[in-house]
């Protein structure tokens, strides 16, 4: 890499016990909107056993997982937590879908009623529900302070309630946390959770970017970023709602 060049570095979390539905996409999508821009990257896959350096990061991405490969999980990390939590106030950006989102509260509790601790970094907890929350969904969200359309793909039997924590974004058309109070996801400092798959950052450019930028930022470096055309992922997050919005109405 040439002398100066800015760097940014990518940990996926658990991939080998958090990738369900595809969503190692969401690190393919930061790494290939970075290179575009000419912006360097290393992504470091860090799996069971092994040990990880939260402030040496820029960006850290947890995905979904079984129920099983949570629990895993939640064990490794246990011993993580205090160094973790240090980095998320120093402004570590982290995005956590599904498992991963449920891995940052307080606990989850499986469908048989055992009770996974969570690592209680952001205030809420998940109970699992009679049945699973499944289809597309359509979430506003506020990014520098105007509205910005998200849209996936939700497969999840948690419901999420929160407490002191913000939600990610608010309920268009879908489920989101729980099929009840209109919220999806969490937010806090620059960590986003979600239940979002799709996966979320392909499908959502303007949400991938604002990862990056917030990334750059933590580190002093240039945020104004390269116009990158995402017309069509644009598009298809219009009609994708117009579907949604249409349906519900019916």
């Amino acid at each position: 890499m040439p002398k100066g060049k800015m760097l940014l570095k990518v940990c996926h979390l658990y991939p080998d016990l958090l990738n369900l539905y595809g969503d190692q996409g969401n690190v393919l999508a930061l790494v290939r909107r970075l290179q575009w821009r000419n912006i360097g990257v290393e992504v470091r896959r860090v799996n069971q056993g092994d040990t990880v350096d939260f402030r040496g990061m820029d960006v850290l991405f947890l995905g979904g997982g079984s129920s099983r490969g949570q629990d895993l999980a939640a064990g490794e990390l246990k011993e993580q937590r205090e160094p973790l939590r240090a980095t998320v106030e120093e402004g570590l950006v982290v995005l956590a879908i599904c498992g991963g989102y449920e891995l940052l509260g307080h606990y989850y509790r499986n469908p048989e009623g055992r009770i996974i601790p969570g690592l209680g970094l952001l205030d809420f907890y998940t109970e699992a529900g009679p049945e699973r929350l499944v289809g597309d969904i359509a979430v506003e969200m506020t990014i520098y302070g105007k509205p910005v359309l998200v849209t996936g793909f939700e497969n999840h039997a948690g419901r999420t309630f929160l407490g002191r924590t913000n939600p990610m974004g608010r309920v268009l058309a879908g489920y989101g946390n729980n099929g009840q109070d209109s919220t999806e996801g969490a937010r806090y400092k620059n960590v986003f959770c979600s239940y979002l798959h799709g996966p979320i950052l392909p499908k959502n450019p303007r949400l991938a970017d604002h990862l990056i930028r917030l990334a750059l930022q933590r580190r002093s470096l240039p945020s104004r970023l390269t116009p990158l055309d995402d017309h069509l992922e644009a598009l298809a997050g219009k009609v994708i709602l117009k579907r949604l919005l249409r349906h519900k109405k019916a």
